[in-house]
């Protein structure tokens, strides 16, 4: 056997979690900032009067395009025979390309060009995620695992609060796409330079039936995965839900002046909790060898967080929110992205498989426009929506304890 497909026995060094960290931190910036202010202001800017509908539209098509790419790059990088790597290429295209996507929306001024330079973001972000993610597979031991996952759900954190700072410091819409650009370029280099990855040996042949028809993992073959798949489906359609309007639910619910620093404010308090639970709960994972209680747990306390966002729009309402969702989104993400691994399929198909799963982070991310939009305009409003949240969020929880493989 490769290589590249043997079961990883040596710990990885802090150079490389660190490398990893920060490619994951460039492309959730590249991600969150817009989703979390730019593009909101830009869709207010181009349709004053139908700004739901446009940051629907926009991320709701983005997602999509999601949806195929990350399994499809995952796919293709696990076949990938370059001397450098199976995923370092891949790592490198996908900074690029997703920078060129960012400046496309710098200058865009239609929904149409909106769309074009998101879709491109959200394309080639996936081929850079989904190397980076089957990166830790391929190289880290399973009793290791708990605190990478912690540092890299640190990651998506520490994104969110680097795009979101970047969108609202820099001067105006361009100047924000900009800078997340130049960011998500600088981050990649430290992978690319030290990788570690192994080359694939055996170049697989490639029949086109039998590679669209592996994307179809059996949940009858593999129920774990299968239920794996489906609690993150839900958790992540009640993040979803609960997020995507956070910029308007400040400026609508609220009340709140200036609703791009209150989103800045909001992420900063929400990233310290996830500092202070995500890396400490892996590690507590690793150590006692159980993970569905934690992920349990956690999801439990992020529909908490839901509910009081429904029955308190107030700031203050709002702040404790983000203290009780970063709290459990930390626990989830470190902990949920071991469990992950540990039901995988096949070590040769790890980032295809990988990128099956991550179609349960992407595919709400286009439910939740569908199901949000009509739901503040016509269903009851903020309220409902997270009192739907919370349920969905609550829904996932309990289901994890159908995972039989893993403690």
């Amino acid at each position: 056997m490769s290589t590249a497909l043997a079961e990883p026995v040596v710990p990885v060094r802090r150079g490389w979690t660190t490398a990893v960290v920060l490619a994951n931190v460039g492309v959730f910036a590249a991600w969150l900032g817009p989703i979390q202010v730019l593009l909101a202001k830009q869709s207010e800017a181009v349709a004053p009067g139908n700004k739901e509908f446009v940051l629907g539209l926009v991320t709701g098509v983005g997602a999509a395009v999601s949806v195929v790419a990350n399994p499809v790059f995952g796919a293709v990088s696990d076949r990938t025979t370059s001397r450098f790597g199976r995923r370092t290429p891949w790592v490198l295209a996908g900074g690029i390309g997703g920078a060129v996507g960012l400046l496309v929306l710098s200058g865009s001024s239609a929904v149409l060009w909106m769309l074009v330079g998101w879709c491109l973001v959200q394309l080639f972000g996936n081929a850079l995620l989904a190397a980076i993610t089957a990166a830790v597979p391929d190289l880290v031991p399973k009793k290791q695992r708990g605190v990478v996952g912690g540092w890299v759900a640190l990651a998506q954190t520490l994104g969110a609060l680097v795009g979101v700072g970047l969108a609202t410091v820099v001067g105006g819409v361009g100047g924000g796409y900009l800078a997340c650009a130049a960011f998500l370029i600088i981050s990649v280099v430290p992978y690319v330079l030290r990788s570690g990855d192994r080359p694939m040996v055996e170049r697989t042949p490639l029949v086109w039936r039998a590679f669209w028809k592996g994307f179809w993992i059996s949940p009858r073959r593999y129920p774990d995965f299968g239920w794996a798949w489906l609690t993150r489906f839900l958790l992540n359609l009640g993040n979803g839900l609960g997020t995507l309007y956070l910029f308007f639910y400040l400026q609508d619910a609220v009340g709140y002046d200036d609703p791009d620093v209150g989103v800045l404010v909001l992420t900063a308090i929400y990233s310290l909790c996830v500092i202070l639970t995500a890396v400490s709960s892996g590690a507590w994972s690793d150590r006692v060898g159980r993970r569905k209680v934690f992920v349990t747990g956690s999801g439990v306390v992020m529909a908490a967080a839901a509910g009081v966002l429904a029955v308190w729009p107030t700031w203050t309402g709002a702040i404790v929110g983000a203290v009780i969702l970063g709290t459990g989104f930390g626990v989830y993400l470190s902990v949920d992205f071991a469990l992950l691994t540990e039901v995988l399929p096949s070590a040769r198909d790890r980032a295809k498989d990988l990128g099956v799963i991550n179609i349960a982070n992407s595919l709400p991310q286009v439910l939740a426009p569908a199901l949000a939009a009509p739901i503040v305009k016509y269903a009851g409003g903020y309220p409902v929506l997270y009192g739907l949240a919370a349920a969905v969020t609550l829904l996932g929880a309990v289901l994890v304890r159908q995972i039989k493989a893993v403690a």
